[in-house]
């Protein structure tokens, strides 16, 4: 059954707990190397396990099936650049200006940075399942809660703190389509240009959020 405990001897120092974490690392990495470039639908099972070099058992001690295995890469994917995406902006802090560049420096260039993490995070998640849908919504909200937490700290109007969430919201949508678009090939601008761009886009808004009475 995946996701079930396993004890026994140790093995080269391991024992059976750590053996299946390590393979169910190898597993989430061939994950991740598959769908990111071959594409989820187009790769089974079978192409996981060869490619992590086990067996399907094990396959089966971590994960149900290959929609299993996407949001497992999807969740680890999505913990490390929320982590450090956090991060960066605190670092920042209090300036909100450099938290948010920061941030989206940090976001842009991980995703940028490898087509793999991009094409997986981006595109291969989406309509994957039902299950997988509802998840990335989730993400974008907790994405734009981390934005109205840099840009509106402190507590103000029901409708202020509506306008804020409605505009983060807008602002994480935008920077996922362009990075999208980006990704797809549509885009033939720099890093650099992509994270310059968001940015001027996130201080406009923001500024025009705190303009508000």
């Amino acid at each position: 059954m995946a996701g079930t405990q396993t004890t026994g001897r140790r093995y080269g120092g391991r024992d059976a707990a750590q053996r299946q974490q390590e393979r169910r690392t190898r597993l989430i990495q061939a994950g991740l190397d598959l769908f990111g470039t071959a594409r989820y639908a187009s790769v089974s099972v079978k192409q996981v396990c060869s490619h992590a070099g086990l067996t399907e058992r094990y396959f089966y001690e971590s994960f149900r099936d290959r929609e299993d295995l996407l949001a497992g890469v999807y969740n680890e994917l999505i913990a490390t650049i929320t982590a450090e995406t956090a991060q960066a902006a605190a670092a920042a802090a209090p300036d909100v200006d450099a938290q948010l560049r920061a941030g989206l420096e940090v976001f842009i260039r991980t995703l940028a940075g490898d087509a793999r993490k991009a094409r997986l995070v981006l595109i291969e998640v989406v309509g994957a399942s039902p299950r997988l849908e509802v998840r990335r919504r989730e993400v974008l909200h907790e994405f734009a809660a981390l934005v109205a937490t840099v840009v509106g700290p402190h507590p103000g109007p029901e409708a202020s703190s509506s306008r804020l969430a409605m505009t983060a919201m807008s602002l994480v949508g935008g920077v996922n389509e362009l990075l999208v678009d980006w990704t797809l090939g549509h885009q033939n601008a720099t890093v650099e240009e992509l994270i310059d761009l968001c940015y001027t886009l996130f201080i406009a808004a923001c500024r025009t959020i705190s303009d508000q009475p």
